[in-house]
C-alpha cells in the first residue's frame, strides 16, 4: 500500500533479532497519495448500473479515506508523529464532474475531509464559489462505501480488476505526458542553443 511505503522511509531495522526499530530522517517533507475519483465513474459509465451512477468514485474515495484514517491513528504512526513526522495526505484528483447531468460539484461536496488535498479544476472551483450550502464532512468510517461497493460487485463490476486497469491506464497517460513535456523542452532548448 502507498502509505506503508511512505511510512517505511521513517524506519530502519536496527537489530533484526530483537526487531527493534528506530525512526530516522524525519524532515519537513510532505507527500500525497492520489485517488483519481471521476475516472472510476467514467470507467463504468457505459454499464447499466441504475441508481449507482456516479457513485463508484465516491465509494472508492471514502474507502480510501477510512483506510487512511485507520492507518494514521495506528501505533506506528503515533511513533512517527511523536518524532516529528508528517502524515501522507490523500489527494483527490480528477474531481471535475464528467457527467453533464450531474452536479458540477458532485465530488467536491462528497469528499470534504480533514487531512486531504483536492486538486479541483478551475471550472469546478468557480462552481463551488457559487454554492451557498456548506458541505458535510466525509464520515471517518467511510459511511456507506462498503455497501455501495458490494452493490457494484453484485452487478459484476470487479473493483480490483478495475483498479488495476485504471492504474495501468493512468501510468501510460503520465508517461505520455512526460514524454511530450521532454520533447517540448528538447525542442525549445535546441532553438535557444542555436541563438547563442
Amino acid at each position: 500500500m502507498v502509505w506503508d511505503a511512505y511510512s517505511a522511509r521513517f524506519f530502519r531495522r536496527k537489530d533484526l533479532r530483537k526487531s527493534q526499530v528506530t525512526i530516522q530522517g524525519l524532515g519537513p517533507g510532505s507527500s500525497v497519495a492520489s485517488v483519481f475519483v471521476s475516472r472510476w465513474d467514467a470507467a463504468v459509465a457505459d454499464k447499466d448500473i441504475g441508481a449507482l451512477k456516479n457513485r463508484l468514485g465516491i465509494a472508492i474515495a471514502r474507502r480510501s479515506y477510512k483506510a487512511c484514517r485507520a492507518l494514521l491513528t495506528s501505533p506506528r504512526w503515533q511513533r512517527i508523529y511523536n518524532a516529528g513526522g508528517r502524515p501522507q495526505r490523500l489527494l483527490w484528483a480528477s474531481t471535475g464532474t464528467k457527467d453533464p447531468q450531474a452536479s458540477d460539484i458532485l465530488y467536491i461536496k462528497a469528499l470534504a475531509a480533514p487531512v486531504t488535498v483536492n486538486t479541483m479544476p478551475e471550472a469546478t472551483l468557480t462552481a463551488l464559489a457559487d454554492y451557498d450550502e456548506p458541505s458535510e464532512i466525509m464520515p471517518l468510517d467511510g459511511g456507506d462505501c462498503e455497501e455501495v461497493l458490494a452493490q457494484f460487485a453484485r452487478l459484476g463490476i470487479h473493483i480490483d480488476a478495475l483498479a488495476a486497469q485504471l492504474q495501468e491506464d493512468g501510468e501510460k497517460s503520465f508517461v505520455n505526458s512526460w514524454n511530450e513535456l521532454m520533447a517540448v523542452i528538447t525542442s525549445k532548448s535546441s532553438i535557444l542553443w542555436k541563438k547563442l
